[in-house]
């Protein structure tokens, strides 16, 4: 039996138990991995809610660290006693332990912890996918990103610098506004107190930008379109206000024949050669210190539901693990 958090219907952060459950033995092409740090992410909140289908009952959680214990039939890449990291699921990392496909795993490599590791494979796999593939960050370009000092924020705010890029940043008091400079935003704009595309297009001499990322949503999505350049792009990348509503298309068009794509990384690493690329590029920056993991709450695995309030109630800052 290990402890895991489990929900019986959608709701509340109230719908979050922890539970006694039965884990068997890791199948073929599996390993069962023992959890040391699991990382808190605002796509957990979707899947408590029902923004995001999942068979009801079910655990939570996408991202975990740990040690693999047992190791199933046909697995030949890892061993028992390596240290790994998933970011991608499977759904359940809110426990004790898990069984998890081999191949969806990668090993940590020494001088990254366990909590780093857990806090970074998401968010740190969403910050590439949106600088290195969505959108191509390069060196001279102006970005803007909403939610600066959020967890996958300030991850991208250092890899954006790291690649020579002018960074602008949203965010939501001035506290977040320090966070957000520490991690290499050049510009941040206080969004409930300012007038966003007024502020980017004074920073930008009236050029605006070539792309907006944007994990905010329905409260962002029509000013996150004010500050694009012509030809510019959107990457609505979450639902942090809510999902954005239906929308004509023509305004695109009006605005300067812009892009917006809902890209996910579930679609960028959903091979595994992409996901091997991904998370190698990820540690490779981790190393060379370029990108740092920010760890800033901790919560036990059994007040799951009040690190939920916290996250959405916007009270936490950077990145936010879980321990067992």
């Amino acid at each position: 039996m290990v402890k895991a958090i489990r929900i019986t219907e959608t709701g509340g952060p109230e719908v979050l138990k922890l539970v006694d459950v039965d884990l068997a033995d890791p199948g073929a092409g599996e390993v069962q991995v023992k959890h040391t740090a699991i990382g808190l992410n605002y796509i957990d909140t979707y899947f408590r809610t029902g923004l995001y289908p999942a068979p009801i009952p079910c655990g939570l959680g996408l991202e975990a660290a740990g040690v693999v214990t047992k190791v199933g039939d046909g697995v030949t890449a890892l061993k028992e006693g390596d240290r790994v990291a998933y970011g991608s699921g499977p759904l359940g990392a809110y426990s004790e332990a898990q069984n998890a496909p081999a191949n969806r795993l990668v090993k940590v490599p020494d001088g990254v912890s366990d909590k780093d590791a857990a806090a970074m494979m998401l968010k740190g796999m969403t910050a590439h996918y949106l600088l290195r593939r969505t959108y191509e960050v390069k060196a001279g370009d102006t970005i803007l990103f909403h939610a600066a000092a959020g967890g996958v924020g300030l991850i991208a705010c250092q890899w954006a610098k790291h690649l020579g890029a002018t960074v602008i940043g949203t965010v939501g008091s001035e506290e977040k506004a320090a966070l957000a400079k520490q991690a290499g935003a050049d510009h941040t704009i206080l969004y409930r107190d300012e007038d966003v595309p007024a502020r980017v297009r004074e920073i930008t001499g009236g050029k605006m930008v070539p792309v907006v990322y944007d994990g905010v949503g329905k409260d962002t999505f029509n000013m996150s379109l004010d500050c694009l350049a012509p030809l510019g792009l959107l990457a609505s990348f979450g639902n942090a206000s809510g999902p954005v509503p239906p929308f004509d298309l023509s305004i695109l068009n009006l605005k300067g024949s812009l892009f917006v794509t809902r890209p996910s990384l579930a679609a960028y690493t959903a091979s595994d050669e992409d996901l091997a690329m991904t998370a190698a590029d990820l540690f490779e920056v981790m190393a060379k210190g370029a990108v740092k993991a920010d760890v800033r709450q901790e919560y036990a695995l059994a007040d799951a539901a009040q690190a939920h309030k916290d996250l959405e109630g916007r009270k936490t800052t950077g990145a936010t693990v879980l321990i067992p």
